[in-house]
């Protein structure tokens, strides 16, 4: 898989940015919507063709998954309309844009000391709120005071409600704030560019949500869809539709058969079999590569996972080639149970994983599991790809004469996530400090594996300060060594994005961290 640079230059584009010692600076200010997502990036085929494009009209999403739990919060997105939404209501201070990498959104620069103690965070002049408040400091400090709670920290805060200073974290000026951290976090721009970290005001109501996004909110039925009306005051590129739609749809061969009847324009993460029957019944393809995937979870604190044997017997016994090429359809790549490849840090040299029935029976035995029993939860919220993958790790454990009953929990992302002693899930691109402050510390917001290993916490907590690439690097590498050895992930694979959009749309294009462009429909013409 492709590993772009992390140093924050696209010199394609408008804007030009310098990154020295993990710092994200403008440099020469021209028009930043050429670096915000919306400009060229990615892999893959580009929606729509050439010449000018149309307004007005209203584009309808078409969203795989989602449940009566959905929420608009802009700090607490679980399944891929929650991320539609959230990715067209509010910005962070900084976009990771389609080639994965940096660049600016609210905060036109973000720079640290030499010590990666205070970062500061210069603000975009003429950003408003959709209330048509402009965005202020006070609102930065409001939305970190959310976000990074240390009662209670939402995704993109987890790590940084542990070592933020909010008692010197302060305003400097009408443009100006300064993030103080107890401890240094050498990428702290790799949080601040998260999609869970949108700003918002200081009197935020999430019944009423008010973002800075290209789209202002209209109404929201969980589990069934919102409307969003362009935004007139948008900072940046203006949306060429006058409304989007936002529609759930628990299966996706409906929303496929929505899409062919014209009844919706756009469908993220098509299942992969219907490829081919969507490209000759009309319907267009965007493919990307990217760094998601869909893996088995296993809780290490719960027998019989608790037993590393049995966590490294069911890793074998997943043939992770087979995966790719049924489930994917062969749009995948080898996976060997560690996530952020595009991260300059991922231990790439660490043997590949593959199946060994012998091996797997042999620890099973070992660990007095030889007729192994379980039960795989799973959901249609997931996505497509889990069904697809469940099956087919049930036969292949037949041949280690372990049982595995499929469990499908609707909705699945309801009050027994993160409980699954044996599971699956989706998890988008992401590099390897924010997912493992995410999944993988013992305070992590979705801790569904329940990993809790103190030497991998303190090689995390060492490497988020070592401001040195190289040192840092060698360290995450030591702590993935340690996931590879003990974790509760499998990860067989990464698998390509493939979304599908009408005849008429335009303007959208492929990208490596999230779905039909980043769901930056602003771009999108019918």
């Amino acid at each position: 898989m492709p590993e772009p640079t992390t140093d924050g230059r696209n010199l394609s584009r408008r804007q030009l940015f310098k990154y020295s010692g993990g710092a994200l600076a403008a440099v020469a200010a021209a028009d930043a919507l050429a670096a915000c997502g919306g400009g060229g990036g990615g892999s893959g085929s580009s929606g729509g063709g050439g010449g000018s494009q149309a307004s007005g009209g209203v584009l309808i999403h078409g969203a795989t998954g989602g449940s009566s739990k959905d929420t608009i919060d802009p700090h607490r997105p679980v399944t891929a309309p929650d991320i539609a939404r959230v990715s067209n209501l509010f910005e962070p201070l900084l976009f990771w844009d389609d080639n994965y990498q940096i660049a600016p959104a609210i905060a036109e620069s973000v720079e640290p000391s030499a010590d990666a103690k205070t970062w500061t965070v210069k603000l975009r002049q003429g950003v408003t709120f959709h209330n048509g408040k402009p965005v202020t400091p006070e609102d930065v400090l409001f939305t970190l005071n959310r976000v990074a709670n240390p009662k209670s920290p939402t995704s993109a805060g987890g790590a940084l409600s542990e070592i933020i200073d909010f008692d010197k974290t302060k305003k400097v000026d009408a443009s100006t704030v300064n993030i103080v951290l107890h401890t240094p976090y050498a990428v702290l721009q790799y949080l601040l560019a998260e999609y869970t970290f949108g700003i918002v005001p200081t009197d935020f109501d999430v019944k009423n949500p008010v973002g800075t996004g290209a789209f202002k909110y209209k109404s929201f039925t969980p589990g069934q869809s919102s409307v969003f009306t362009k935004f007139d005051g948008y900072w940046g590129q203006k949306a060429f539709v006058d409304e989007l739609h936002i529609q759930d749809f628990s299966d996706p061969n409906a929303c496929v058969n929505a899409l062919l009847a014209g009844q919706i324009q756009t469908m993220d993460n098509l299942p992969y079999n219907l490829m081919d029957s969507v490209s000759k019944q009309g319907g267009k393809l965007l493919q990307a590569e990217t760094g998601a995937w869909i893996p088995f979870t296993m809780r290490v604190d719960q027998a019989p996972f608790s037993d590393v044997r049995v966590r490294q017997a069911l890793r074998l016994i997943c043939d992770r080639k087979q995966m790719i090429a049924q489930a994917l359809a062969g749009h995948g790549t080898l996976g060997n149970d560690l996530y952020a490849p595009f991260d300059p840090a991922f231990a790439k040299d660490l043997p590949q994983r593959e199946q060994d029935i012998d091996q797997a029976k042999s620890l099973l035995s070992a660990a007095g599991h030889s007729d192994l029993s379980v039960q795989l939860f799973t959901g249609d919220d997931i996505g497509s790809v889990a069904p697809a993958s469940a099956a087919l790790f049930v036969q292949q454990a037949k041949k280690a004469g372990v049982t595995v009953s499929v469990v499908k929990k609707t909705p699945f992302y309801g009050d027994d996530y993160l409980s699954y002693p044996f599971a699956q899930d989706f998890w988008n691109t992401r590099n390897y400090l924010p997912q493992a402050a995410v999944s993988e510390l013992k305070r992590g917001t979705y801790n569904e594996t329940h990993f809790n290993n103190p030497k991998f916490a303190q090689l995390i907590a060492t490497a988020q300060a070592t401001t040195d690439e190289a040192k840092r690097n060698t360290l995450l590498q030591d702590a993935q060594k340690i996931e590879y050895d003990e974790g509760g992930y499998i990860i067989w694979g990464f698998r390509q994005q493939v979304d599908a959009y009408g005849a008429k749309v335009q303007g959208i294009k492929p990208s490596k961290y999230l779905p039909l462009g980043s769901y930056k429909f602003q771009y999108a013409s019918v």
